[in-house]
Parts: C-alpha cells; structure tokens; sequence
C-alpha cells in the first residue's frame, strides 16, 4: 500500500533537471508515495507565457502549504532570451520565492565516505546559511564623471540627515547599498532556530572592525536576539553561539571538522557557499533549503539547469547526470511534510530513500561526476537512468 501525504507546492523547472524531475518520481517516489502535489511549472517558457505570474503563485502556494519541493530553473541572460525567444528577461524564480517567503537559504553538503572532502579534516557537514537580501545585490550604482563632491542623504520625518562619502578630483564610480533590520532579525531568527534543530553550533560572521555601523549593525542585532530568546535553548541542547571577523572565520572552518552552521551575509554566502560545496566534492552534492521565519520551507538542488547534458539528451545521447540533490530535495521536503503532520511513515521513508541513495554510491555504483572523485577501485559507473535503477533496488531492498 502506498504512504498517503497532505499536499506539498511542487515547482517544475528547467532542462536537463526537469528531466530528472520526471524520472526521479517515476522510479524512486510514485511506486511508493501516493504523491500530493499542487503543480507548478516554472519551466522558462510557462514563465514566459504567464508574465512570471506562475512563479508567484508558486511561492504563494508554498506559503499556504508550508512546504514546496523545487527543480532548478534558468534565469535568462540575453543569449538565453534569444534561445527561447522570450518577451522579457524575467527575474530569478529563486529571489522572487525569497523575498516573498522572507526566507533564509540553508545549504549542506551530502557527505559519503567514498568522496573524501579537498579539506581533509572536515568529517562532518557544514551548513551556509546566506542572507539572501540586499547588500551589493540591491545596489544602487553610478559612475562619477568628473569633480564632486559625493554624498549619502537620507531624508525622513524628522528631517535630512548628510554624510560626505568622498570628493572626487576626477572620475570615479560610486555604489549605494541598503538593508533592512526586519530582515536581519528574520535571518537572525531562522538561523537560530535551525541551528536548534540540527543541534549543531551557530557560528556568525561580518567585518565590523571596518564596516563599523553597517556589519555592526548585524552583529547587534544577532547578539540582541540570541540573549533575548535563544541563549536558554542553546545552552539546554548543549550548543553554542558565537561571532567572529569573516577572515577569523574562513581561517577557523579550514581547520574545523566540520559539523556546524555558519551564518553569514549576501555576498559572503554567494561565495563560501561555492567553496563549501567544491570543498566537499561536487556541488551535485549539495542540498538547498529556504526558511521562513514563518515555518515556511522550500527545498531545492543548489545546482543549475544541467545545460550542457540538456543538449546531449536532445540529441539522443545518454547522460551520466547526477540527481543526488534533486533526490534529496524530494525526500527534504517529503519528510518535512511528515514531521509537521505527524505522518511517520512519510517521514521514514524519507530517510530510506536517502539511505539508499547512499548506499548505492557506498556500494561503488554512481555517476561519472562521482567517479571521478571516488576513493576506492570498485566503481562502476552508470548513466542517469542505471543510477537510478540502482537506487530503486536498494529502496526495496
């Protein structure tokens, strides 16, 4: 008999990973798991077609069900735009579902032991939990031509406030950023709270001995909530909090083993993300999960469309693509489901599909991807599809 579930939002997406989307339900969730999905197809050309109305109804759906499960998407460029003969250079789904979630993205390496990290004292996983508002992403920029004086000026209630940046004797480039201490709080809240969950430390970095009011403003603002409404949590599970320079911090993961969260701001998460999951073997191996500050969660592959094995497939060719974390975002998601509704089986078999997943790389079969990192002489590697099969027979095993 197949796992009943309440429904979770279920974002289709791009490429060669809407493929896998498709192939991963067929053999590894539907035999299974009476699948419950309100569907959204988030495929570039729906998004075209809909003025990216979907994407939006989408993350309202995610909101409404607390729980959505997302394939990776395209965000256009103007080759893309071209290709696929859009009416716009529609915006990134991922940041149109963050800022309407207010979400927090958490992202954690899948670790097997066949695929030894390049850090090699790291043995347990660290998760980067990024702010994903403001900062150089929201920049308002401009290019000087000439001399004078630059300015910021903010104008409120009680009047205009001015502070001189610089007097330019000549050209130069100027850039204004911005943030919002609602959304500090959010991401200070949702990282706390994760941390708790996983029962790991939380570790936070900025640079306020330079940027003295802005990143001290985000230390403050952690500190203020971590006294008030988390500290007593923390020090029950036997877990700890503490800030750190951003360079303290990178000098610190290098020499840690890993098995924490390190929390950080936009541009700092964009970059250390990527390190962390190169670090670790393949960014095919890393998972994704948006938290709202109101329980609401989405999970995803931290990785792209697949292009390149795209184009092989619609050429006919097999493909060795890795679906590790589109896997694992299926069974995020799935066990999530369980765990708010009290669905254990659903929760279970989460964790078996993981296993086997696990098991199957442990057991020498996987990608080529992985097989190129592998530790070990049993390796066989196998196209997309046999990787999968391989999997399925562990599942029911």
């Amino acid at each position: 008999m197949k796992i009943k579930m309440n429904p979770i939002a279920e974002l289709d997406g791009d490429e060669m990973t809407r493929i896998l989307w498709r192939q991963i339900k067929e053999t590894l969730l539907e035999p299974f798991v009476e699948l419950n999905t309100e569907y959204y197809d988030l495929g570039l050309p729906h998004r075209d077609e809909t003025g990216d109305k979907v994407t939006v109804e989408a993350a309202e759906a995610i909101r409404r069900l607390h729980v959505g499960v997302k394939c990776a998407t395209i965000t256009p460029n103007a080759q893309r735009m071209e290709e696929y003969k859009l009416h716009s250079l529609w915006k990134s789904p991922n940041a149109t579902i963050r800022a309407a979630l207010d979400g927090t993205v958490f992202r954690t390496p899948i670790v097997t032991s066949r695929i030894k990290p390049y850090v090699r004292g790291w043995v347990k996983p660290i998760t980067i939990a990024r702010h994903a508002y403001g900062d150089i992403y929201k920049a308002v920029e401009m290019k000087v031509p000439g001399p004078g004086k630059a300015e910021l000026v903010f104008t409120g209630e009680g009047g205009e406030q001015r502070q001189e940046i610089f007097t330019f004797k000549g050209s130069g480039i100027l850039q204004g950023i911005h943030n919002r201490d609602d959304s500090i709080e959010s991401f200070a809240r949702a990282c706390f709270g994760y941390a708790l969950g996983r029962g790991e430390d939380l570790w936070f970095s900025a640079k306020d001995t330079i940027s003295k009011v802005y990143d001290g403003n985000f230390r403050e603002i952690f500190q203020r909530i971590y006294e008030t409404e988390y500290r007593a949590a923390f020090e029950e599970k036997g877990i700890s909090y503490f800030y750190t320079l951003i360079d303290d911090a990178v000098a610190r993961v290098i020499r840690s083993e890993g098995g924490f969260v390190w929390a950080t701001k936009n541009y700092d998460g964009d970059v250390m993300s990527d390190m962390i999951s190169t670090a670790f073997g393949s960014l095919a191996m890393m998972t994704s999960v948006l938290v709202s500050p109101e329980g609401n969660y989405e999970y995803e592959a931290a990785h792209g469309t697949v292009t390149r094995h795209y184009y092989r497939h619609l050429k006919g060719e097999k493909t060795s693509t890795n679906p590790v974390a589109t896997i694992f975002a299926w069974s995020g998601a799935l066990r999530k489901r369980g765990e708010l509704d009290g669905n254990e089986a659903l929760a279970a078999f989460a964790d078996k599909l993981e296993k086997a997943v696990l098991d199957t790389i442990e057991g020498g079969v996987m990608t080529a991807d992985l097989a190129a990192l592998c530790q070990g002489e049993d390796v066989r590697r196998a196209d997309t599809e046999g990787f999968l099969r391989a999997i399925r027979m562990k599942l029911e095993a």
